[in-house]
């Protein structure tokens, strides 16, 4: 039996099918620029090829049809005999609002619900709600489960959750801060946890998620307590083309006094700050750090300021929590950068944290406690997969029987 795992993006839908008895990943791929000139289907399959062609692939429905022509043999590399193999899918959702808490079996009633978080995601919550809607077509009679990744923060208490706005504001529009990154930041912390050997309820921890799009959290005891995204995925730390924290007075001078249009300041804040903005040069911090290295200036200005950012909001939710006991990171920049970790932990010697510089510069994609001799708070480098988280949710959700030979 099997769990196919669907990313539905507003131009792809991804995908990856775990065997349940294994608990591995047998095959993944990508249905990619949807409705676009160059739109392709790439397969990893069983017998270890890729396969990438070059088709039309017009439509949401369309890309997963071809995803579930690629996974029944005699397709190559193929691993199921026949769609009946599949006991359940599992979706990636990015905006609950505050109606899901947790990870739900999908029904007439949680798309209705979706439906009204449109407006809250409006670049995330339709393609995530065509993939659901298709593979319910193609797949009848097949659980389908919607993990969210703003589920995880409904635990934070409303100090940390609500804007200083007009309660009629609040409550009329749904103005509060919501927080993303929740399925990949649940993994990681039970990941965290069984690296300690410690019950999540033990322990105090910060989660540094820094990749393209970058947020923390601060959980306490296992519940998120704090976390750095907002109403929007825009708040918070300096992200590769998004600019974080930035004050509003800003937008309205640049709407006010530059005659900036609503969509350009979006534009502007979304598409070309952060560490674009700052280096002028890349979003890929792996050429910031390299140019930063060799001198030049605005890397190094974009270097500063990512690891300032992160680093003063390491101290902010060690003082929400009334302490740290560990320190994690994550993401492609949290996993793989040695120099930003470093440059994070420089000066949190005063919480107890400290690195070990071998250690740090040998943590490279794989799990690794790094933390310095004597340090009374844990450094851990945790690789995050929210394919799998979504696929545990998905089994403890419900999984339907294999059909007998004969069945219909």
């Amino acid at each position: 039996m099997f769990v196919l795992v669907i990313n539905s993006g507003s131009s792809s839908v991804k995908y990856r099918l775990y065997d349940i008895a294994s608990g591995s990943a047998v095959t993944h791929g990508v249905a990619a620029r949807i409705g676009e000139v160059g739109s392709y289907l790439e397969i990893h399959g069983t017998d270890g090829g890729t396969r990438r062609t070059q088709q039309v692939v017009a439509t949401h429905a369309q890309a997963l049809e071809l995803i579930l022509a690629a996974l029944v043999r005699p397709a190559p590399g193929a691993p199921l005999a026949s769609l009946a193999e599949i006991g359940a899918v599992g979706h990636r959702a990015v905006h609950g609002g505050d109606a899901f808490v947790e990870s739900v079996q999908i029904t007439d009633d949680v798309i209705a619900e979706m439906e009204r978080c449109v407006p809250l995601a409006p670049l995330h919550n339709p393609p995530n709600l065509m993939g659901m809607r298709e593979a319910r077509r193609l797949l009848p009679g097949v659980p389908q489960v919607a993990v969210f990744d703003t589920a995880f923060h409904q635990s934070m208490p409303p100090e940390a959750y609500t804007y200083a706005l007009p309660g009629r504001w609040r409550r009329e529009h749904h103005l509060r801060r919501y927080g993303f990154h929740g399925t990949s930041y649940r993994y990681v912390c039970g990941r965290a946890g069984a690296m300690l050997a410690r019950p999540l309820s033990e322990l105090r921890m910060v989660v540094c998620h820094l990749g393209n799009g970058c947020s923390m959290v601060a959980v306490k005891h296992g519940r998120a307590v704090d976390t750095s995204m907002g109403f929007t995925p825009m708040e918070g730390l300096v992200m590769g083309t998004r600019s974080g924290d930035v004050d509003p007075g800003i937008v309205l001078h640049l709407t006010r006094g530059l005659q900036m249009t609503a969509a350009e300041v979006d534009h502007l804040l979304n598409q070309e700050s952060g560490l674009l903005g700052l280096s002028e040069v890349s979003n890929d911090m792996r050429v910031i750090t390299e140019r930063a290295e060799a001198g030049d200036e605005g890397c190094r200005l974009a270097l500063d300021v990512f690891t300032y950012r992160a680093r003063k909001y390491v101290g902010a939710y060690a003082a929400a929590m009334g302490g740290i006991d560990t320190l994690v990171f994550t993401g492609g920049i949290g996993e793989n950068s040695a120099t930003v970790r470093h440059m994070v932990c420089t000066r949190l010697a005063f919480l107890g944290i400290a690195l070990d510089d071998t250690a740090n510069r040998s943590a490279c994609g794989v799990e690794a406690d790094i933390s310095g001799p004597g340090a009374s708070v844990r450094v851990l480098v945790v690789p995050t997969d929210e394919e799998r988280m979504i696929a545990m949710d998905t089994i403890a959700l419900g999984i339907r029987s294999v059909p007998a030979a004969g069945d219909p």
